[in-house]
């Protein structure tokens, strides 16, 4: 998730070379530098749960989950973007310190500042990725999940989660139920917070 940034048109190779050097995260999408934007308590506890249960289910397996600080590189496309959460199988990506560029699925938690990117032009350019297999999209307000999953080269389909359903990652193999994916997730105040009963009169 981010903010686009004004920056000097940068080559994917310069972009690269600068953003190595910087303190804070960005991305580079068609052209344009955003600034990484913090994400609230929900957004990091839904992605440390998903990372953390990806990370021991995948473990020897030859796959590996990365969180929020990989860089991953649309090399189609020229972009460089930060997934909450990457799983490669890849023994190329393996062998690549800076970024990763044959993942087999992405996730990205929603917020509401970034929905709207992380939902559109990021996943757009995750589709580009030819060994992608899942693309999830999680909204820790919600609680609700939708992944699309590649069957062939061009052709995705839609599975909505609604709250309270198990989630399955079909290209690794796991799924999650609802109280795993949003352990410790706290509830929106306005949804937690129980009306007074009232007394039948």
């Amino acid at each position: 998730m981010g903010h686009a940034a004004r920056k000097p048109t940068m080559t994917p190779d310069e972009f690269l070379a600068w953003e190595i050097s910087q303190v804070e995260r960005h991305e580079f999408i068609e052209g344009e530098v955003y600034a990484m934007a913090g994400g609230d308590d929900r957004h990091a506890r839904v992605t440390l749960n998903v990372a953390g249960a990806m990370n021991l289910h995948l473990r020897g397996s030859g796959c590996r989950a990365y969180s929020t600080d990989m860089r991953l590189n649309v090399a189609s496309l020229g972009s460089y973007v930060y997934p909450d959460v990457m799983v490669t199988c890849s023994a190329a990506d393996r062998a690549q310190r800076q970024a990763k560029s044959e993942p087999t699925l992405v996730v990205e938690v929603l917020s509401p500042a970034t929905s709207s990117h992380d939902q559109g032009i990021k996943s757009f350019h995750y589709r580009q990725i030819p060994t992608m297999r899942e693309i999830a999209l999680i909204n820790a307000a919600s609680r609700t999940t939708e992944i699309y999953r590649r069957h062939d080269a061009s052709n995705w389909t839609l599975a909505q989660y609604a709250p309270g359903q198990t989630v399955t990652f079909e290209s690794i193999g796991l799924s999650f139920t609802a109280d795993e994916l949003f352990a410790d997730v706290d509830e929106d105040a306005a949804s937690a917070t129980a009306l007074p009963d009232v007394a039948a009169t």
